[in-house]
Parts: C-alpha cells; sequence; structure tokens
C-alpha cells in the first residue's frame, strides 16, 4: 500500500472511477460525496460508452466488475442517424468499429447500473452527506478538504470531481467560467417492458444514437438499451458480490429546444411535474409525425425530468498545485456528440495512471502536471467540439470569444 492519501470530492461517475483505479492500485482514497445516500436523486439514464470510456473502465475496475459492465452493457450498434420531424433521413452515419474492444467500441449503459457497479467494493472508502465548502493547504503540502457538515479531511491530494457546480474550481481556478448553452432537455424513457412499445419503434430509430430534427431546430433524441441477460443472472455468474437494481429494456427519449421556445420561465420548467412535463413536450412536437408523436407520448411521466445545458469556457493551462479537477468540474460540455461521461471515464484512467507513479517516486507535482496537460487538451477539445456540433445542428449557443 502506498502512503499516499487522496480526497476525491464529489462522487459521480468520474471520482468513483477515480477510487476503483486508486483502489487497485493500493493507494488509499476517500471520496466525499454531497448526497445522503448513493439512490438520493435520479441520476438519468441511458449513457453511450466509447472506445475512450471502455478503455478506462478496463484500467480502473477489477476484471470482474468489468465483465460485470459488458454484461449488463447493450450493444445497438453504431448508427448514429439524423431524420426530419416527419422522418425523412436527412443523414445517415455509421461509426467505425474498434477492434477487440466489447460492442466494436460502441455500447450502452444504463447510468445507474454503472454506477452501482462503480460502487462496488468501495463501502467503506464512500462518505455521503459531504459536501465540500472550502480546501485549505498547508507548509507541508497537506490538502484539508472542509465540508459543510462541519467535518474535514486531510491528504496529500484534493481533486475536485464534484460536477459543473464545483466548489474545488470555484476556488482553485476562479476565472473558469461555467455559461448557460442557451438549450433545455427534458429527459425521460419509454419502458419496453410489453411489446406493443416496442412495436411503434421503427428499426431504423433504434441506433446507437438518433436525432430527429423539427422546425426551429426542435429535435428529438433517441436511444435504446436492451439488455441481453437479467442483471441477477449476470452478477450471480460473473460477480456475486456485486448488488444491481433490476432493469428492464427501454427508449432513452429526451426532446430538447432553445430556452425561448419553451413557454414559460426556468423556474416553472423545474417546478413542473412528470404529467405537466409530457403535456409540455407534446405540445413542441405537434405536427411532427404521427409514429415519433405517439412514441413521445409513450414516455413514463414519472421518468422525466428537465436539464439546462451548461458548458465550460476552455482555460489556460494554470500552476499546477496539490488540488486538481476532474470530469464536469472542469469540462462540463453539452451533450450533442455524447462524450461527457467518456471524458470524464478518461480523466480517471490518465490520473490513476500519473498517481501511481507519483506513488512510486515521481514527484506529486510533476505527476498531476502531466495529468493536467494531457487533460485540458483532450477535454477541452471535446469541450469545442460539442458546442460546436450543438450549434450547427440545435441551435445551442457558441462559446463566448473570451475563450483563452
Amino acid at each position: 500500500m502506498s502512503d499516499l492519501h487522496v480526497i476525491i470530492a464529489g462522487g459521480g461517475l468520474g471520482g468513483l472511477a477515480l477510487a476503483q483505479g486508486l483502489r487497485r492500485a493500493g493507494i488509499s482514497a476517500a471520496v466525499y460525496e454531497k448526497d445522503s445516500t448513493a439512490a438520493f436523486r435520479n441520476q438519468g439514464y441511458r449513457i453511450r460508452i466509447n472506445s475512450d470510456g471502455i478503455t478506462a473502465l478496463g484500467a480502473v475496475l477489477t476484471p470482474q466488475a468489468y465483465e460485470v459492465f459488458t454484461a449488463t452493457a447493450a450493444t445497438p450498434g453504431s448508427r448514429m442517424d439524423a431524420f426530419d420531424h416527419q422522418l425523412n433521413l436527412l443523414h445517415a452515419q455509421e461509426l467505425p468499429p474498434v477492434p477487440d474492444l466489447p460492442g466494436g467500441g460502441h455500447l450502452a449503459v444504463n447510468r445507474m447500473t454503472l454506477r452501482q457497479i462503480l460502487l462496488s467494493g468501495l463501502d467503506k472508502a464512500v462518505h455521503y452527506g459531504a459536501r465540500l465548502t472550502r480546501y485549505d493547504t498547508d507548509r507541508s503540502g497537506s490538502v484539508t478538504a472542509h465540508f459543510a457538515d462541519g467535518t474535514s479531511a486531510t491528504g496529500d491530494v484534493l481533486i475536485g470531481a464534484d460536477g459543473v457546480n464545483s466548489a474545488t474550481r470555484r476556488q482553485y481556478l476562479p476565472q473558469a467560467q461555467v455559461v448557460d448553452a442557451g438549450l433545455r432537455l427534458l429527459y425521460g424513457k419509454v419502458p419496453f417492458a410489453g411489446d406493443q412499445a416496442r412495436a411503434l419503434v421503427p428499426p431504423e430509430l433504434l441506433g446507437l444514437w438518433t436525432t430527429v430534427i423539427g422546425p426551429g431546430k426542435r429535435f428529438v433524441g433517441l436511444a435504446p438499451v436492451q439488455y441481453r441477460e437479467p442483471m441477477h443472472r449476470a452478477t450471480a455468474r460473473l460477480a456475486s458480490d456485486i448488488e444491481l437494481s433490476d432493469d428492464s429494456d427501454y427508449l432513452a427519449c429526451v426532446f430538447g429546444t432553445r430556452r425561448e421556445q419553451i413557454p414559460c420561465t426556468d423556474e416553472e420548467l423545474f417546478a413542473m411535474n412528470g404529467a405537466e412535463l409530457k403535456a409540455l413536450t407534446l405540445s413542441l412536437v405537434e405536427g411532427w409525425h404521427p409514429g415519433l408523436v405517439e412514441i413521445v407520448s409513450r414516455q413514463d411521466p414519472a421518468s422525466i425530468f428537465p436539464v439546462s445545458v451548461r458548458t465550460s469556457v476552455p482555460v489556460a493551462t494554470w500552476e499546477t498545485t496539490a488540488v486538481t479537477l476532474l470530469g464536469d468540474a472542469i469540462h462540463v460540455m453539452s451533450p450533442a456528440i455524447g462524450v461527457g461521461a467518456n471524458t470524464a471515464l478518461r480523466d480517471a484512467r490518465v490520473l490513476t495512471a500519473r498517481l501511481v507513479q507519483a506513488s512510486g517516486g515521481r514527484p506529486l507535482a510533476d505527476a498531476l502536471h502531466a495529468y493536467e496537460e494531457e487533460m485540458i487538451g483532450y477535454g477541452f477539445d471535446a469541450v469545442r467540439a460539442s458546442a460546436a456540433r450543438g450549434h450547427n445542428l440545435v441551435g445551442q449557443d457558441p462559446l463566448p470569444s473570451t475563450e483563452v
């Protein structure tokens, strides 16, 4: 076991993946998560896991947990087609397969299922109800994280994996901006528990991700999650100590539009219940292809929730200290190219490797600087690409011109 102790603020996918990688490498780590429990709030639904994410999970998870991940991931193929609102094909895209990766490098997972896999084996390392408010450093180089409940924790490194509203980022990089991208999304899902709902969806809409673009750049995104075997069977076969909640096949259904096209204020939007959000969505797709309207109408009202899309503004390299950032805390992006979670998982893999080097004798500052240089490159490239595609396809605000 290394003498290095790592404090991770935030128990999202990136923070948990880092904790898994460090645990596997024999490096002490503790995760401090603001939510009171792992299931405190809706974590979202389907996530695309690309080759970066698959490679990262293969590096940080135990072999058994990685097998559970691949067994519970859907393999919807590699089509990412776009249609108009009458379901006329606008653009067909087939992503190339990545050799030697499950699903050819194109998987779809249920977010909560992946989160439960990432939590496996970390029971004693994850502390809930611990919202970071600030941190201090001392002359020895140690970092002390302070939490809203009055407790604190001291370690050699603090990793801010505390999401888009990161308190770590606000203190560490006050110049780093997160801005409203101008889009509002309504996430929901269509259960496939019965054959009737599944039969409503034409096969051409069941690819890796399908975008339907309507008037005013309103859009609906569709993506299936169809399991190959029940959860309990997968864990019993591969890792009986990993507990997963039961889930059944569904179609993720995301409606999005410019904020100006929502006929209410943000305050009113975020106060709506699921039935009201469903009615709002149906009013905004009125006149679209009847088959698509029927799919939207099949959403489970209890599953629908609104999201304001925000994006980081890329910043220049900063001076390395014993504090650094990971995932949405530094490079939150719109979902336009579907790589936000994958980029956070990549961060976890790269940072794990650098901290392993530090535990083996490389100066900690050098190891963290190497991580930051690499992460800033691919992370902000993804932010820029997401903003560009979101602007061209669905009217996302361009990144501010103050970008460095």
